[in-house]
């Protein structure tokens, strides 16, 4: 995960890259299937030419729209309690055998996959966002660092260490997840990292989206690819437990899309159905649009306004004073900016 712009990227040549926005449902809470829907459309965009493939926010595996999981302030239910059990199983673990079957799509079609998924960490999931590159490597990663509303019942929050922007053959790729973007200070930081590939996966389907992404991508002169998935009532459990009932009732409408560093839109928005958006992105249009504007350089003022990131993992539990650490289930980082459960060992094991 890169903090400063290299300068050996900053002068590297720079070249169109064709990139492709994924508009679709996963198969909710079915993490098997909707691994297959992620090979078929990751196979369509790279046969397009497609070098790098965005998919929505918690494609793998589902964005509970309406549910309440049973919680109201002061109770929850026993059934809202199975249905949060039955997320986190169709939840990814990293490593895992769902990281590992994106992993491989990834590298059987020899491209990069930006793409949002629900992450487990012992009894906590994270909506989180992988990077993927063509080798079939994990780049990096990104946890949403505040859900929206209620999503804070089911969604533990992010820290600073995965404000990540990734450098790739392809340009300096990041994510900020749906409503992330409304975050001025968490955007300078991606301005601050050299962003040149901005991926917002979302779920946020309104017309206000648009302009949105076309400031953002006036703001930062960079690219922005926004995936937002298109899902009807039908592509969720038949007992899914909210008031519609009708299969065709679309639930989250789309408004995927690509926009330019001066907020010229490419591509979308998407909004009648499932779509695959596709364009060509001349690289050197980011240094044209800085010409004018660079909010991290010429157009900055850090004499009067200065953001400090804590870019450190905020860990739960710190052990000191001790060679023999007693060790519980958790969460251990690693170099790649991967995370994996770790095995617990009973602390009275510790004692010799």
């Amino acid at each position: 995960m890169g903090r400063e712009v290299a300068a050996e990227l900053e002068s590297s040549p720079r070249r169109t890259v064709r990139v492709a926005v994924v508009q679709a449902a996963p198969v909710a809470f079915d993490r098997d299937r909707t691994l297959d829907r992620v090979a078929k459309f990751t196979a369509d965009a790279a046969a397009d030419g497609a070098e790098l493939v965005v998919f929505p926010e918690a494609f793998v595996s589902g964005y509970p729209k309406l549910a309440d999981f049973g919680a109201v302030v002061g109770r929850r239910t026993s059934e809202g309690r199975e249905w949060f059990r039955r997320y986190h199983e169709s939840s990814v673990d990293i490593p895992g055998v769902g990281l590992d079957r994106l992993c491989d799509i990834a590298r059987v079609h020899t491209v990069h996959i930006v793409i949002g998924v629900i992450e487990r960490v012992g009894g906590t999931l994270y909506c989180t966002v992988l990077f993927i590159g063509p080798e079939g490597g994990l780049l990096g990663t990104h946890r949403k660092l505040m859900p929206t509303a209620t999503e804070r019942v089911i969604w533990g929050s992010g820290d600073g260490s995965t404000l990540t922007v990734v450098p790739t053959p392809l340009g300096r790729i990041g994510a900020v997840i749906c409503w992330e973007n409304y975050m001025p200070q968490l955007r300078l930081a991606m301005y601050g990292q050299g962003i040149e590939i901005y991926c917002a996966p979302t779920v946020d389907d309104r017309e206000t989206w648009l302009p949105t992404m076309r400031h953002i991508a006036l703001e930062g002169r960079c690219f922005v690819l926004s995936a937002t998935q298109f899902a009807r009532r039908s592509d969720y459990p038949v007992d899914y437990p909210i008031k519609t009932i009708d299969p065709d009732e679309v639930l989250i409408s789309g408004g995927s899309c690509i926009v330019d560093p001066l907020g010229q839109i490419l591509a979308g928005p998407a909004r009648d159905g499932e779509a695959i958006l596709a364009a060509d992105l001349d690289l050197k249009e980011i240094v044209r649009g800085k010409f004018d504007l660079d909010v991290v350089g010429h157009y900055a003022r850090p004499d009067v306004f200065n953001l400090i990131v804590n870019g450190g993992r905020q860990a739960p539990v710190s052990w000191t004073g001790t060679d023999d650490t007693p060790r519980i289930a958790g969460e251990q980082i690693n170099a790649d900016g991967s995370s994996e459960t770790i095995a617990a060992s009973s602390p009275a094991s510790s004692a010799r």
